[in-house]
């Protein structure tokens, strides 16, 4: 289990724990150490941060400056620039706002207990694109809709969705092979459910540009029976990780597990369900990885 499975689920799945969604604990006054690195006072000062500077902004089409956002948002440590360490980097993240990859089930199980769903629009997406009112994040609970009050024509960019419809549109994402992901907002409180491509703030700068970790690896590594497998490549094309491999000689391909970020969105691309999900600790080379390769 990784890091947050032990420090705030008990040995279980963190993002799956309903304390963690409550909102006593939104309120709930800091730490001295979380006001230090937050620079808040308590989970709701820090996400109606969040909601103005990064979310509104993908409303309204009125953009925000990066310093602004970071001045804003980041952990004291990254105001500090170069002369932060990647440790201290990742620690204020793993404080302030910090993610893990999920596949499409346990997304479902935390849809099934969620008191509210809005379909919101992706703050990252705007930044990256400059594109409004691209909707891949679904915000969990009240503090999603109260932070947004008072926006001009809010209403029409947000959704408030059943279940089934929320369930509907994350296969659809599945499919097109978006990596799934959960959101803190001053960790261990859950914000929000990301689905996430290299137009991803928090891809881009850890996966892409290989900066400090922004997100863990999920529960699971993806493995390939290659008795099943044909030999398509199909899956290779959903995989955003790097972590498939195709051998010509043996018309199979291959998952390194050291590599695999266990999102799963491979599997949708695969015709004969050659490729099963398992979890991390039963493979020798993933278990314990979670945030760099082995």
């Amino acid at each position: 289990m990784c890091q947050f499975c032990h420090e705030h689920g008990e040995g279980k799945k963190w993002y799956l724990q309903m304390k963690n969604y409550a909102d006593e604990l939104l309120h709930q006054e800091l730490s001295a150490k979380q006001k230090e690195v937050t620079r808040a006072n308590t989970r709701a000062e820090w996400v109606g941060r969040f909601w103005e500077c990064f979310e509104k902004p993908a409303v309204t089409g009125v953009p925000k400056t990066l310093m602004e956002i970071g001045m804003a948002l980041a952990p004291t440590a990254e105001l500090r620039g170069p002369g932060a360490s990647e440790a201290e980097v990742l620690e204020g993240r793993q404080i302030t706002h910090f993610g893990q990859v999920i596949p499409i089930e346990d997304v479902e199980k935390i849809i099934d207990q969620a008191d509210s769903i809005t379909r919101i629009p992706c703050g990252c997406r705007f930044l990256t694109t400059g594109k409004t009112n691209a909707r891949y994040c679904f915000g969990l609970g009240a503090s999603i809709s109260g932070g947004l009050k008072g926006v001009p024509d809010a209403a029409s960019s947000l959704e408030v969705l059943d279940k089934e419809e929320a369930k509907r549109v994350i296969r659809e994402y599945d499919q097109e092979g978006l990596i799934h992901s959960i959101w803190t907002g001053v960790t261990p409180y859950l914000i929000g459910i990301c689905n996430c491509d290299r137009d991803c703030m928090a891809y881009k700068t850890y996966i892409e540009q290989r900066g400090a970790p922004y997100f863990f690896r999920a529960e699971y590594v993806c493995r390939v029976d290659p008795d099943l497998c044909n030999g398509c490549k199909d899956c290779i094309k959903q995989c955003q990780f790097g972590a498939q491999f195709y051998s010509s000689l043996l018309g199979k391909v291959y998952i390194d597990p050291t590599r695999c970020f266990g999102c799963g969105v491979c599997r949708p691309a695969c015709a004969t369900s050659a490729i099963q999900l398992i979890p991390r600790e039963e493979d020798s080379q993933a278990a314990g990885v979670w945030l760099k390769s082995a």
